[in-house]
């Protein structure tokens, strides 16, 4: 493998000959196929191999590293004095030490574990999330944003669901709401609903005491969604250049977003299996993983051929948007998405006026096709709404429907 990196023979003997060869070839063998550029690979086994010389001379076996041994090798580095080995760009050092790092312990090469042990979720908890995933299909996103609630209300009143009362859930989410914003609230409170419904079935506390969560005060249909105006939003994907790997990937995205009305969670999910070339359509899993297909106009079908062909890297992955830099792999989480979205609204000079960016283009294409003519059920559709009633905050932004039905004004006689 160090013949795909490296031109010269007596390098690559020397680091076949080196105390740890082996290791140092299955860690180039992954920085080939993960994508990182020549140059960049062997700055990485540079650090790598300077890694096992200094732990060498330290006497620390390999399977001993851990966290606390890069931090000595980055003092080490103040007044390295290891014959051969230069440290103009320390930062890259570190990152090809921890890389290295990772890859051993990946490899099972290493026996101690690379951080402290932290503390483990409760039982209780564990429970919660394992019964949620087998019996209702919800992800992992969805159980990260309730887990927080769950442990502190464990934390609060202890891990015997049988000494829960009413009184003291409801000072608990009482407390809570008073440190968090609305939405954070609600997720609280229906985290906790469904924990204890969950118990109750189990016969782990009083039957009835879910009950006793209380509804937080908001009012339906009460704000307004926020959008941007049509022109606004080909600003936003007229920004993306078309000449740049990058440029192709992020134009597609944004097509999706603002034509389909995807949500980001779907943009990271999406797979090459899910377009469907010959019948012209997308398969898209939304929440609670269920399943929806949707038309591949003309235009987002040619924008993801050409990010195909020429904006995405060679990868073993089957996940549709890769990152644009190695390690060339899915992003990490739907925020990557908002963050596209939000460099693209910069470009164009387009402001934001509320968070989630990529939601934005959702809210914008709902109004879009309402302004033209669809109906709610319609729009139901493409946004994938389970009930109408989630689609009706739309109607709220149709200023020409509302004038036909609007009762003019009383007039008042002045005093």
């Amino acid at each position: 493998m160090f013949e795909k990196i490296f031109d010269c023979p007596l390098r690559i003997k020397a680091l076949r000959d080196g105390p740890c060869g082996p290791l140092l070839e299955r860690f180039a063998e992954e920085l080939y196929q993960v994508g990182y550029a020549e140059t960049t690979a062997r700055k990485y086994i540079r650090a790598a191999e300077h890694l096992t010389y200094w732990i060498d001379g330290e006497c620390i076996p390999v399977s001993s590293l851990t966290e606390k041994f890069l931090e000595r090798f980055d003092s080490h580095l103040d007044q390295c004095r290891c014959p051969g080995y230069g440290h103009s760009n320390r930062l890259l050092l570190l990152i090809g030490a921890r890389l290295f790092l990772k890859h051993l312990r990946d490899a099972g090469e290493i026996i101690a574990p690379v951080t402290e042990p932290t503390a483990q979720n409760p039982c209780l908890l564990n429970e919660f999330c394992q019964w949620m995933r087998q019996q209702r299909g919800t992800s992992d996103p969805t159980l990260n944003n309730y887990s927080p609630s769950i442990r502190d209300l464990l934390k609060y009143l202890g891990e015997d669901p049988g000494k829960f009362d009413a009184q003291s859930l409801r000072h608990f989410i009482l407390k809570k709401s008073q440190q968090c914003g609305w939405a954070a609230a609600k997720t609280c409170t229906t985290a906790l609903r469904m924990f204890l419904r969950i118990l109750i079935a189990e016969g782990k506390c009083v039957t009835g005491l879910d009950e006793a969560i209380p509804v937080l005060a908001h009012w339906r249909l009460s704000s307004l969604p926020r959008y941007l105006q049509p022109e606004e939003v080909e600003r936003i994907i007229s920004s993306c250049d078309p000449s740049s790997p990058v440029g192709r990937r992020d134009r597609a995205i944004l097509l999706l977003l603002a034509r389909l009305a995807l949500r980001a969670g779907d943009i990271v999910q999406l797979r090459l299996s899910d377009i469907d070339w010959k019948g012209a359509e997308i398969q898209v899993s939304g929440k609670g993983h269920r399943q929806a297909r949707l038309p591949l106009t003309q235009e987002i079908g040619d924008a993801l051929v050409v990010y195909l062909q020429d904006g995405r890297s060679p990868t073993d992955t089957d996940v549709l948007f890769i990152r644009s830099r190695a390690p060339f792999r899915a992003f990490a989480s739907h925020c990557a998405v908002s963050v596209i979205v939000s460099q693209a609204m910069r470009r164009a000079g387009v402001t934001c006026q509320s968070r989630g960016a990529a939601h934005i283009l959702r809210h914008s294409a709902a109004t879009s096709m309402l302004r033209q003519g669809a109906s709610l059920q319609d729009i139901a559709a493409i946004l994938r709404h389970l009930s109408i009633n989630t689609t009706q905050i739309y109607a709220k932004v149709d200023v020409t429907a509302l004038r036909q039905i609007a009762q003019p004004w009383p007039e008042v006689q002045l005093c």
